[in-house]
C-alpha cells in the first residue's frame, strides 16, 4: 500500500471504530489477523477481533476515536490514535475520558492488517475511569 492509500485506510479504520459495529472494525484484519492490546493476550481472528471491539463499544457507547498520525514503515505503519467517550456501559463509572495511544500495524499482501500491537496508558485510562479527563 502506499502512503496515501494507507492514510484512506487508517482515515475509515477509525470512522469504522466510530460505528458501533464491531464487525466493521475487523473486517480491517486480515482472516487470522491479530489485535494485541498492552501486552495482554492477543486476540486472534476477526471474530476475536470483533470482541475486543465490541468491549470497547459497550463501554462507551458514544465512543469516537479520531485519527491523530500515521507514520507508514516497511511493512506497515504506526497508526496513532485518541479515543473519546463517557463510561456509561453495564457498570459504567459515568465518568468522560480521553485517551490516546497507537497501534503498530502489519499490513499482510491483501491490504488487511496481520497484526496489530496497540498501547495507551493503562495508569492514566484508569484515573480517568474513576475521576473522568479533567479530575
Amino acid at each position: 500500500m502506499n502512503p496515501t492509500e494507507l492514510k484512506a485506510f487508517a482515515g475509515h479504520y477509525a470512522r469504522a471504530w466510530c460505528s458501533r459495529d464491531p464487525e466493521k472494525v475487523a473486517a480491517f484484519f486480515s482472516e487470522n489477523g491479530s489485535l494485541r492490546v498492552n501486552d495482554g493476550v492477543p486476540a486472534v481472528g476477526r471474530e476475536a477481533v470483533a470482541e475486543v471491539v465490541r468491549g470497547f463499544m459497550a463501554a462507551f457507547p458514544d465512543m469516537q476515536v479520531a485519527l491523530d498520525d500515521l507514520v507508514a514503515q516497511s511493512g506497515g505503519a504506526v497508526f496513532h490514535w485518541t479515543l473519546t467517550g463517557t463510561n456509561t456501559g453495564q457498570g459504567g463509572t459515568g465518568r468522560r475520558i480521553r485517551i490516546s495511544g497507537y497501534e503498530v500495524w502489519a499490513i499482510d499482501a491483501d491490504g488487511r492488517i496481520a497484526a496489530s500491537d496497540g498501547r495507551f496508558d493503562a495508569a492514566e485510562y484508569d484515573r480517568q475511569l474513576r475521576q473522568g479527563v479533567d479530575g
